[in-house]
Parts: C-alpha cells; sequence; structure tokens
C-alpha cells in the first residue's frame, strides 16, 4: 500500500521588516526626496522660475504653464492659482487641484516691518486697480495680496514694484516668508530698541539667496523692540524681542518654535539675549537648523516647531552654538507682559519726536486699490509720506503735525477708515475665505464686516479689548487658536438638517498677556446665519458675570460649558 503524502508544514508567515527612512532631514543624510513637494525642489530651486515666467508663460498663456510651477514654483515669487468661483466648500476637499484652480493669481507683495513710503503705496494701489480689479487685501503678516492677476501681466507687475524697491519674493513657498517688524520701530516713544537695521539686513543678505530658498517648509520671522509685543512673536518660527539686559543694555530675547495651523504650538525662549548687529546671524543659524535638521519625510511634521518640541529648547540652543554660531550665546531675561491688551496701535499717539502718528482700522483687512491711493494722499498731505501695516490687518499714517491730527482724523472717518473703532471693529480680522482661497470651506471676509456692524448694533456700549478671529479653514491663517473669539470654518448641520457654512468656536486664546490656545466647548458649533445670535449671547453673559476688571479670556477658561454655547 503506498504511503499517504504528508501534508507539507504550514510556512511560518514571514515578518515585514520595513526600513525606516528617517525624517528626510539632510543633516543625517537623508537627501532623497520622500514626497512631490520635496521633488521637485531637488529638481529645479524655485527662485528660477521666474525665468521661464518673464520669457515663456506671461507670452503663452496660463495653459503653458508646467504644473510643478504652476502648483509648486511659483510661490517662490508669491503667487498662488485662486479658486474657481462657484465652487462650494463642501467640494474643496474632494476636487483635484487642477479642478479647483481658477486661471487667474493671488499675488502677494511682501512688505518687510510694515514698511512703506506714500509712493510705493500709490504704486500698490495703481496695479491693483489696473491688474487686480480692484482687490488688495492688507493680511496679517503685514503683506498686501492681489487677486485676478493674470499671469500675462506679471513682469509688468514686478517691473512696477521693483522700481520703487517692493517685490514678491520669496512672498510663499517653502522659504524665509516677509519679516514681520513694528510698525512704530524708531518712532515709539516707548520702545526698546529700534529693529529695523536687522530686517534690513536679513533681507538684503538672505531674501532671493539659493542659501536658504529650499526649506522643508515656510519659515515665519518677527522682529519688535516694542514693549507692547507687537509682531505675535509666540507663533512665529523665529523671533527677536525687546528687552533690557541689566549688564549689557537693550537688545533682543530669542524665541523659536512657533506656529499654529492644524497642531499649533507656542514659541520657546532659549534664554538667550542678542544685541542688535548679531540679530542677523542668529538668525540665519537658526534658519539654517531648519534648513539642515527640519523634517521632509511629511509636509504635516515639516514646520520647525516640531523639531523644536522633539529636541527641546537646551538641545536646540546648544546646536545652534556649536554648529552654527561657533560661540556661546549671553544669557538673558524674559519679556516683561505688556501693559495694555491693544497691540495694534490703532488710535492717536505721540512718536519720539513730539509729532504723531495715527492708526485706523480698515474692516477685516480689506480695503481696495483706490483707497490705497488716498491713503497715500492723506499721508502726504497730513504726515511726512511714511506709513506702515500691522499685524492686526491695519494701517498707520506716521509724522503728522499735533495741528494736523484731527484733520487727518476727519479724512480718515470719510473713507470709513476710522480712527476710533469699536472694540468689533478694532478686533476683528478674517483670511481670504472661499472667495479666493483653494483650501476654503467657507466665507470669511463679508461675514466678519457683517458680524462687526450686528455687534456694534446690539451691544453698543462693549468696550473692552476683545479678539474676533474668523478663518475658512482649519489652518489658522487667521489665528483663531489665539483669539478671544475664534471661529474655524466648517459645514455643519442647521436645525432643519441642512449642511450649511459655520463654524467651530475656540474661546479664550491669547497672545502677550497669558498667551496660551482657546478652549474647545465639546460639540459647540455654530451656522454662519447664527453667528451674530451666539457671539452676542457669550458677549452678555461675560459682561453679567466677570469679575471687576478679569478679561473674556480668563472668564471663558473658568465659564461653564452651558455659559458658553
Amino acid at each position: 500500500m503506498a504511503a499517504t503524502p504528508q501534508k507539507p508544514a504550514a510556512a511560518t508567515p514571514r515578518r515585514k521588516v520595513s526600513r525606516h527612512r528617517g525624517e528626510g532631514q539632510w543633516a543625517a543624510g537623508h537627501f532623497t526626496p520622500l514626497n512631490g513637494n520635496e521633488q521637485f525642489k531637488k529638481d529645479d530651486d524655485g527662485l528660477n522660475v521666474r525665468t521661464r515666467i518673464e520669457t515663456i508663460y506671461s507670452k503663452r498663456g496660463f495653459d503653458s504653464i508646467d504644473p510643478n510651477d504652476l502648483r509648486g514654483r511659483m510661490r517662490w515669487w508669491g503667487l498662488y492659482t485662486q479658486r474657481k468661483p462657484g465652487i462650494d466648500g463642501g467640494k474643496t476637499a474632494i476636487l483635484e487641484p487642477e479642478e479647483l484652480d481658477d486661471k487667474y493669481f493671488m499675488l502677494r507683495v511682501r512688505i518687510d516691518g510694515g514698511r512703506l513710503t506714500t509712493q510705493q503705496l500709490r504704486v500698490i494701489g495703481e496695479i491693483s486697480q489696473e491688474f487686480a480689479r480692484g482687490t488688495a487685501d492688507i493680511t496679517d503678516r503685514q503683506n498686501v495680496q492681489y487677486h485676478w492677476i493674470r499671469i500675462e501681466d506679471v513682469p509688468e507687475i514686478w517691473n512696477r514694484l521693483e522700481a520703487v524697491g517692493l517685490s514678491t519674493t520669496e512672498a510663499c513657498g517653502d522659504t524665509p516668508r516677509v519679516v514681520i517688524g513694528s510698525p512704530v520701530a524708531g518712532i515709539a516713544e516707548d520702545e526698546i530698541i529700534d529693529g529695523s537695521s536687522a530686517i534690513d539686513e536679513i533681507h538684503s543678505r538672505y531674501i532671493g539667496s539659493k542659501e536658504f530658498s529650499n526649506l522643508p517648509r515656510k519659515f515665519k520671522t518677527a522682529i519688535s523692540g516694542s514693549p507692547l509685543l507687537d509682531v505675535a512673536h509666540e507663533i512665529n518660527d523665529i523671533a527677536f524681542v525687546g528687552v533690557n539686559h541689566p549688564e549689557h543694555g537693550p537688545g533682543f530675547d530669542l524665541w523659536v518654535g512657533g506656529g499654529l495651523s492644524t497642531n499649533p504650538k507656542i514659541g520657546v525662549r532659549l534664554g538667550a539675549w542678542v544685541p542688535l548687529d548679531e540679530v542677523p546671524d542668529v538668525w540665519a543659524g537658526v534658519i539654517g537648523i531648519f534648513r539642515d535638521y527640519g523634517y521632509r519625510r511629511l509636509r504635516t511634521r515639516a514646520r520647525l516647531k516640531f523639531l523644536v518640541a522633539d529636541w527641546g529648547p537646551e538641545k536646540f540652543r546648544q546646536i545652534l552654538q556649536d554648529e552654527y554660531l561657533k560661540r556661546e550665546l549671553i544669557d538673558g531675561p524674559a519679556p516683561a507682559q505688556p501693559l495694555q491688551r491693544w497691540r495694534d496701535h490703532v488710535g492717536v499717539h505721540r512718536q519720539n519726536d513730539g509729532r504723531f502718528y495715527v492708526g485706523f482700522a480698515p474692516r477685516v483687512g480689506r480695503v481696495d486699490g483706490t483707497t490705497l491711493t488716498k491713503i497715500a494722499e492723506l499721508a502726504e498731505a497730513h504726515g511726512s509720506g511714511r506709513v506702515r501695516t500691522t499685524v492686526e490687518q491695519k494701517m498707520i499714517i506716521l509724522d503728522v503735525e499735533e495741528a494736523q491730527v484731527d484733520s487727518l482724523v476727519e479724512s480718515l472717518e470719510a473713507l470709513d477708515l476710522t480712527a476710533r473703532p469699536s472694540s468689533f471693529r478694532r478686533g476683528t480680522m478674517a483670511c481670504t475665505g472661499i472667495e479666493y482661497c483653494k483650501l476654503a470651506i467657507v466665507e470669511t471676509k463679508a461675514r466678519g464686516s457683517q458680524l462687526i456692524d450686528e455687534l456694534e448694533r446690539r451691544i453698543p456700549d462693549f468696550d473692552e479689548p476683545l479678539t474676533i478671529n474668523i478663518n475658512g479653514c482649519p489652518n489658522a491663517c487667521a489665528r483663531i487658536q489665539v483669539a478671544d473669539i475664534g471661529l474655524k470654518g466648517q459645514l455643519v448641520v442647521n436645525d432643519r438638517g441642512e449642511q450649511v457654512e459655520g463654524y467651530q468656536v475656540h474661546l479664550g486664546g491669547a497672545l502677550g498677556l497669558e498667551a496660551g490656545f482657546g478652549r474647545k466647548v465639546r460639540g459647540l458649533k455654530v451656522t454662519s446665519d447664527e453667528l451674530p445670535d451666539y457671539v452676542e449671547r457669550v458677549l452678555k453673559r461675560f459682561q453679567e458675570e466677570r469679575e471687576d476688571g478679569e478679561r473674556f479670556a480668563t472668564w471663558a477658561a473658568r465659564a461653564s460649558e452651558e455659559a458658553l454655547s
């Protein structure tokens, strides 16, 4: 009888061995691109796209643009495609980029330190009227953004901007973005130190240089010597904050690793005091660490804040000193808490030379080319020809003689640019929103303007400092997590079961005084139509329940969920 064949033993399953590719850090030898963005940056530096724009795309039109240039490298020159009209927020996350793209661009003009001459402002206004259908928004990083820009017009726009000392160089992209600075640097009576020369030096040495034109992601810088802490230093990749050292005098306290978006982090102090003339070198050291050690594997972890969180401030400072500066930094004190909550310089204020500056509030940063040219005319008629933008979407006219102040304030009021705004007008900011932004889910600018009008009508006696920040998506361009009332756009279901535009609510965030992130009340979402009712209800409860001198953020942290609903 034949033997029964033996059934072969079951093979032991092979354990899958995965090779850890690291975080894509150049300093660890990981130069192989690990995502599409890193690949197109390796293929060609983003700065090189300007030649193609000038010689090919502007002549052959939108359809001639290479996709990696269109949705990648053109950002190195401040250009993003804008959202095609008529696409609702429910399709933002499901459509392909080419389905969302319009054949027009947003173009960002970088304004380092928020400093403009009236000649520059007039040119910005004229470009708006001639090439951008009148659009010109002031951002919360002191820039101006146009919409409706045609690729055919970009070279002429660059020529006009550069003729007056402005540019769009590295206004977007994985680059060192605009260096924000105190809008009253060099003129404020209470200023600790003027950081303007450091901003100028960083710009002249490094902006447009290929030394730092390929970073893991964007890099945001703030420099201010104002005791008001007026540049949101806590949420920048690097910040230099004015302090007085007990032995060395005025200089800057160094912060790194701040940022918002979907993983918000407050920056950390390195405990180092930096003199004014060393700021550019220290800046280059920190951004060098980001370039070399920053995480390039996943875009969601490619900001400096993740490296700082993993290393901690002690290790970060040690590597900065040992590998980049080749010297020790001086230990220094922390900045003092500001004595007032408003940091926007709105109103009439005396300068250090006896003249005055006048800060005023457009509605949620929305102006237009005609208005900007009129502001330039007012500044020339009442001041010396210098204007400023702020990180709260506001503007300032400098060098006004005392006898001219009242006339200027009245002229601004006639343009709906008030220097005496309500708390709601003063404290409300909004990002671009679904009108133009491909990432947005809801409308923001018009909604913010309408909310201001409603609250001024409903609660006319409310005069507490209050920030209301409105964002069209989770990316926090309008800093929702650090607002008293932060509104994150999303689709919500109304009482009729319909999906409509609305907001997730964050309450009690703050910068400066006890900086921290707002509280999310479980399940609290508000439709756009319900928004004025909701904000009115919460603010009236605050007025009823607050203790003497209590800020909204403090009350919101201790209030019951019922009171915040």
